[in-house]
């Protein structure tokens, strides 16, 4: 059964496709006001569009990487909604899967800007609305990556291992003041960065890798949206600081699949 979230204000970031676009269609049917967040404005709006209830969400232009859009980003939400329930830190981007002496440092910047400091920009501007009614839900986009080498390159990795970090730095700071922080650590989901059929001269073959793991399929967008549902939830309330594997038992095999 659907969680109902009551007229809850949720913002997604990453809001065009993925994952994203799966955590609005959810947080929507469940009957949430979602704010649909991403870098390309227009799918956003195809996102928007396409709901059965397109009147219960808005698509809004940001980059996460900028503070300056962040903080007009979520001022056009405060203004439209009047407050911030659930943030969705779900946008990110992959690198290339190259080890350190390879990796460019445009790279480099580029996937920690989009992977960490987005969230951190994020969160920081939701914050104080949340405080100021002693509540608020933040869910983290992490990866397996956050918890193993492999899932990507060097500042992949990097950038997925510091948003553990982030959530439970956050948990710690503002637990007790009624926002709770968790993330989600998917594994290898059919979305925009999926890596290429065939691999390449630094992306693997993903395909034939994950018929290596336990689940022997890629994961669904909408298996991980549900999992935000739930963390946004009620059943979720003693639920701090946690990072949640949905990764077909990518981990638990223990070995490398990539």
């Amino acid at each position: 059964m659907t969680q109902s979230m009551d007229d809850k204000v949720v913002i997604v970031t990453g809001a065009g496709s993925g994952m994203g676009r799966s955590m609005v269609e959810e947080f929507v049917a469940a009957g949430a006001r979602v704010a649909a967040l991403d870098i390309n404005e227009p799918k956003a709006k195809e996102v928007v569009a396409a709901l059965d209830t397109p009147d219960r969400a808005i698509a809004v232009a940001v980059d996460v990487s900028s503070e300056e859009s962040v903080t007009a980003a979520v001022r056009q939400v405060l203004n439209w909604a009047g407050r911030v329930d659930v943030l969705c830190n779900n946008a990110g981007i992959i690198d290339s899967f190259r080890p350190a002496h390879e990796i460019s440092i445009d790279e480099w910047d580029r996937n920690l800007a989009v992977n960490l400091t987005g969230p951190f920009l994020m969160a920081r501007a939701v914050i104080p609305d949340m405080l100021s009614r002693s509540q608020g839900i933040i869910i983290n986009t992490a990866s397996i990556s956050s918890l193993s080498a492999a899932g990507g390159g060097t500042a992949y990795t990097a950038a997925k291992h510091g948003v553990l970090g982030l959530t439970r730095q956050l948990t710690f700071d503002y637990g007790k003041l009624g926002i709770r922080v968790n993330a989600i650590c998917p594994g290898a989901t059919l979305t925009g960065l999926t890596v290429p059929e065939g691999g390449s001269d630094t992306l693997p073959d993903s395909d034939a890798e994950i018929m290596r793991t336990p689940a022997q399929r890629w994961a669904q967008p909408s298996e991980i949206a549900r999992l935000a549902l739930y963390l946004a939830g009620t059943d979720a309330d003693f639920i701090h600081g946690q990072a949640f594997v949905i990764d077909g038992g990518w981990l638990t095999a223990a070995r490398n699949p990539i």
